[in-house]
């Protein structure tokens, strides 16, 4: 429990780039009338701190067993989409339209991507109204990695992107290297 309750806690990332008003009793009810889920309540305790935004780096990654089109091991969180209609933010409620624009499974409810991967609760296995798993998704490759049982476990097991070698010139010297 400690380790949920300090994440949440530290979870948030500065500006108010994808923020959303503050949550209330009656855009929960809407979200889950229009996306015919149960929203996990973990997952609503974090919005109702902060209704969406940018993630703080200490908290921007999630380890993976298996490699993906992003990383050996791990994918990024940079933000996390809440529940709203504001004018140029991403929302919870845009869900229907992008699974059905990029081809993924249902149901789902995506909690943050740019098209070409994407983090969602996935109701796939428990039903619309049970506890989601938490899955990454990859459009362009066409595949899936699960990360976590749940919401609580899948924040739980957040880091920061910095705790990963990401290669490169700038750690590998040999990458610099040309011929020609």
């Amino acid at each position: 429990m400690a380790r949920f309750d300090e994440v949440k806690a530290t979870f948030w990332g500065d500006g108010l780039y994808g923020v959303q008003p503050p949550l209330t009793d009656a855009a929960v009810q809407d979200a889950e009338d229009q996306l015919r889920v149960r929203l996990p309540s973990s997952f609503l305790e974090f919005l109702r701190g902060r209704n969406g935004g940018l993630v703080a780096a200490r908290w921007d990654a999630f380890p993976t067993v298996a490699p993906n089109s992003w990383s050996e091991d791990h994918v990024l969180l940079d933000m996390m989409m809440g529940i709203g209609c504001q004018d140029g933010q991403s929302s919870l409620l845009d869900t229907p339209y992008l699974v059905e624009e990029w081809g993924l499974p249902s149901p789902l409810v995506l909690l943050s991507g740019d098209g070409h991967c994407w983090i969602a609760l996935d109701y796939r296995v428990c039903g619309r109204q049970g506890e989601p798993s938490v899955t990454w998704f990859d459009t362009d490759g066409d595949s899936e990695l699960a990360l976590a049982a749940d919401f609580r476990a899948f924040v739980e097991g957040l880091t920061s992107a910095e705790n990963f070698d990401v290669g490169g010139p700038e750690e590998d010297p040999s990458a610099l290297s040309w011929s020609g």
